[in-house]
C-alpha cells in the first residue's frame, strides 16, 4: 500500500508531466505563428497567412487545455502540500500572482488575434500576436523563477522556523533563476519547433507537392537550428550553477560518488548506492573537472561528501539527465545536417531521408524537457525547500489519496484523448487545398 507521500508526490509528478507540454507550446507556438504572419505581411506570400491561421487555431486549442491542467496543479499545491504553502505562500505569492496576469494578458490578445483578423489593420493584428508571444514568454518565466526559488531559497530569514523579512523580489531573482529561465525557455522553443517540424515533414511525405507543409517545416527547423545551439550552451551554464548551489544534486545527476580532484565524467551506467560505483559506465577522466570548474585540480563534490538521508533517487536522476543530454545531442546533429544540406543544396524538401530524420526526432524535444523536469525534481529530494523543509513534512495528511490520485488521471486521460482528436482533424484538414485549407478572402483580393 502507497504511503501519503507516495500518492502526493506520483500524483503531482502525473500533473507536472502532463501540464509542462502545454506550458511549453503555450511560450512556443504563439512565436510560430507571430513569425508566420510576419513573414506575409513582407513578402505577401499566401501560404504564411495559412500558417498563421492554423498554428493561431492549434493555440488555441492548446492554451485551452493548459489553463485546465495548470488549474488543476493550483489546487492540488494547497490540498496536497498544505505545510509548503504555509511556509512558502508569502515568498513566492508575487510571481506566481504576476504569472496570474500574464496568462490573462496572453488569452485577451489571443482573443484578439482569433477573432481580430480583418476587423483591425494588419500590422494591429500582427502586434496581437506578438503580444500573445512575449505574454506567454512572461507567464513560463514567473513560475520557472517560482520553481528555482524551491531550489536556491533567498529573499528571506529564518526566526524561530519561520520566515522573517520577506523580500519577494529578492526571492524572484534567487541564484537558480537565471539558468533555469533560460533553460527552459529554449527548451520551449526548440521541443515545440520540432513537434511542429516533425508532424509537417510527415504530411510532407505523403503530399510533396504541399507548399503549405514544406513552408511550415522550413519554418519551423529554422527555429530549432537557431535554439539548439543556444540550449547546449545554457545547459552547460546550468550544470555549473547547480554544482555550485546543490552539490548533492550535481553529484547524483553525474553519478559522481567520490570527492576528487581530477574527476572523471560518467556516461550510462547503473549507479549502485551500497558499493558507491556507477557499474558498466563510461568513464573519461577529468572531463567532469574541465566541464565545471575549468580546471583539472578542482575537487568535485561526491556523494560520499554528504549525509545518505540527503540523497536524492541516484539512478533516477543519473538516467534522466544522460536521456536530456543524449536527447539535446541528437537535436544539435540533426540542426547540423540540416543547415549543411540547406547551405550546400538551398533545399531540404527533395531529400527523402531528411525529412523522415525529422518525422522521427519530432518527439526528442520534449522527451529531453520532460527528463530535465524529472531531473530538477527528484533530484532536488528529499527537499520539497532545499536545506528549509522536507517533502515528508510538507505533505498532506489527509488520507485515501488515491481517490484524487485516480480521479485526476482519468481527468488527464480525457483531455489527452480529445487534444490529439481536434489536433488530428486540424492538420488533416491542412491537405484540402493547395495552402491547406479554404482560401481567407484576403488570397482572393
Amino acid at each position: 500500500m502507497l504511503t501519503n507521500l507516495q500518492f502526493a508526490r506520483s500524483q503531482m509528478g502525473m500533473s507536472l508531466i502532463f501540464h509542462i507540454v502545454f506550458a511549453a507550446i503555450g511560450m512556443a507556438m504563439p512565436l510560430l505563428m507571430t513569425i508566420a504572419e510576419g513573414l506575409y505581411l513582407r513578402t505577401r506570400n499566401p501560404v504564411y497567412l495559412e500558417l498563421s491561421r492554423r498554428w493561431a487555431t492549434g493555440t488555441a486549442v492548446l492554451f485551452a487545455v493548459g489553463a485546465v491542467s495548470g488549474t488543476v496543479i493550483s489546487f492540488e499545491l494547497g490540498l496536497l502540500w498544505p505545510e509548503f504553502m504555509k511556509f512558502a505562500g508569502a515568498i513566492i505569492g508575487m510571481p506566481f500572482s504576476l504569472e496570474g496576469f500574464a496568462f490573462f494578458t496572453e488569452a485577451i490578445f489571443l482573443g484578439i488575434y482569433l477573432y481580430g483578423r480583418n476587423r483591425i489593420s494588419p500590422l494591429k493584428h500582427w502586434l496581437s500576436g506578438l503580444m500573445v508571444a512575449l505574454s506567454g514568454i512572461a507567464s513560463g518565466i514567473f513560475v520557472v523563477t517560482a520553481n528555482a526559488w524551491m531550489n536556491t531559497p533567498a529573499g528571506f530569514e529564518m526566526r524561530d522556523g519561520h520566515p522573517v523579512n520577506i523580500h519577494p523580489i529578492a526571492a524572484m531573482l534567487n541564484p537558480a533563476s537565471l539558468q533555469q529561465v533560460i533553460h527552459m525557455t529554449l527548451a520551449a522553443y526548440v521541443a515545440t519547433a520540432l513537434m511542429v517540424a516533425g508532424v509537417h515533414a510527415f504530411l510532407l511525405l505523403r503530399d510533396r507537392q504541399s507548399a503549405f507543409h514544406r513552408h511550415a517545416v522550413g519554418l519551423a527547423l529554422t527555429v530549432v537550428c537557431v535554439g539548439i545551439p543556444l540550449q547546449i550552451l545554457s545547459g552547460d551554464f546550468s550544470a555549473r550553477v547547480v554544482a555550485r548551489t546543490q552539490p548533492e544534486k550535481f553529484a547524483a545527476l553525474e553519478a559522481h560518488y567520490h570527492t576528487t580532484a581530477d574527476a572523471p565524467l560518467e556516461i550510462g551506467g547503473i549507479p549502485n548506492d551500497q558499493t558507491m560505483q556507477n557499474d558498466y559506465g563510461i568513464q573519461i577522466p577529468r572531463l567532469l573537472s574541465i566541464m565545471v570548474f575549468d580546471d583539472t585540480k578542482s575537487v568535485v563534490t561526491g556523494l560520499d561528501a554528504i549525509p545518505r538521508a540527503d540523497w536524492p533517487n541516484t539512478r533516477v536522476t543519473h538516467w534522466m539527465f544522460d536521456l536530456m543530454v543524449g536527447a539535446g545531442f541528437a537535436m544539435l546533429a540533426l540542426a547540423i545536417v540540416v543547415g549543411w544540406t540547406w547551405w550546400r543544396t538551398r533545399s531540404l524538401n527533395d531529400k527523402t531521408w531528411l525529412l523522415r530524420a525529422v518525422v522521427l526526432a519530432g518527439p526528442l524535444g520534449f522527451v529531453a524537457l520532460e527528463a530535465g523536469w524529472i531531473v530538477t525534481e527528484v533530484g532536488r529530494q528529499p527537499w520539497i525547500i532545499y536545506k528549509i523543509m522536507r517533502t515528508s513534512d510538507a505533505v498532506t495528511p489527509m488520507p485515501n489519496l488515491f481517490v484524487p490520485f485516480g480521479l485526476f488521471t482519468i481527468i488527464y486521460a480525457i483531455l489527452a484523448v480529445l487534444v490529439l482528436a481536434l489536433l488530428r482533424r486540424q492538420f488533416l484538414e491542412t491537405s484540402l487545398t493547395p495552402y491547406g485549407s479554404k482560401p481567407h478572402p484576403e488570397e482572393k483580393a
